[in-house]
Formats: C-alpha cells, sequence, structure tokens
C-alpha cells in the first residue's frame, strides 16, 4: 500500500485558515515587540538624560520613517492584546465552533488595524 505524502512543502502555497493566520500574527506582533524594546529603552535614557537629549529623541520620534514604525507597533501592541484575549476564551472553551473562530479572528484583525488609525487619528488631534 502506497504512502501518500504531499507534493510540496512551499509555504507560501499553503493556505491556512484565517484562525491561523491570526494565531502567526500574534506571535510575530509579540516578537516584534520584545525586538522593539532595546531602541525604546535607548531612546527613554536619552530623553531623560537632558533638556539636548530629549529634544534629539523628540527630533528621533518625529521622522516619518520612526512614525510609521511606530504605527506598526502600535498595531503590533493592539492586535497582541486582542489576539490574546481571543486565545484566553479559547482556553476557556469559549468560541471553539468554526464559524465562531472564524469570526472571532476576523473581528481581531479589523479591530486591530481600526484601533490602531483611531488611536493615531486621536494623537494627531491633541497634538
Amino acid at each position: 500500500m502506497p504512502i501518500t505524502r504531499p507534493v510540496f512543502l512551499t509555504l507560501w502555497q499553503i493556505r491556512l485558515p484565517l484562525p491561523g493566520v491570526v494565531s502567526i500574527l500574534h506571535r510575530l506582533s509579540g516578537m516584534l515587540m520584545v525586538l522593539a524594546l532595546p531602541a525604546a529603552a535607548m531612546l527613554f535614557e536619552q530623553a531623560l538624560a537632558s533638556p539636548d537629549g530629549f529634544a534629539a529623541t523628540a527630533a528621533i520620534l518625529s521622522a516619518w520613517p520612526v512614525r510609521l514604525i511606530l504605527l506598526l507597533l502600535l498595531w503590533s501592541l493592539l492586535h497582541h492584546l486582542l489576539a490574546g484575549l481571543r486565545h484566553l476564551l479559547l482556553d476557556l472553551d469559549i468560541g471553539l465552533d468554526l464559524p465562531v473562530a472564524r469570526l472571532t479572528a476576523r473581528i481581531v484583525l479589523v479591530a486591530a488595524l481600526l484601533l490602531a488609525i483611531l488611536l493615531l487619528a486621536l494623537g494627531r488631534l491633541s497634538a
């Protein structure tokens, strides 16, 4: 009896279900936040060192590439929070049915993006 094996294992051609995508993005967002900690700590230390250090940090944080990175980190934080809450609900056996799991995955993806945009807009209004 021949054993059937997958013909290919190219990860880019495998279609993950939406809950799987949310799970992978949850891991990536956590990794992104951990990798950003040293830079955040150095900028925080520089800002607290002196008034000139604060001005230098403000200048760094106002550059558009850094603002893009900060937006990515804001999305990362919100996605990680919402996906973590979703995983906690799954651990409590809430939302394990496939339609509900797909719905909560979709909610996490959309809500994290919308909250990031909303917080960015609120930050611009108050500045």
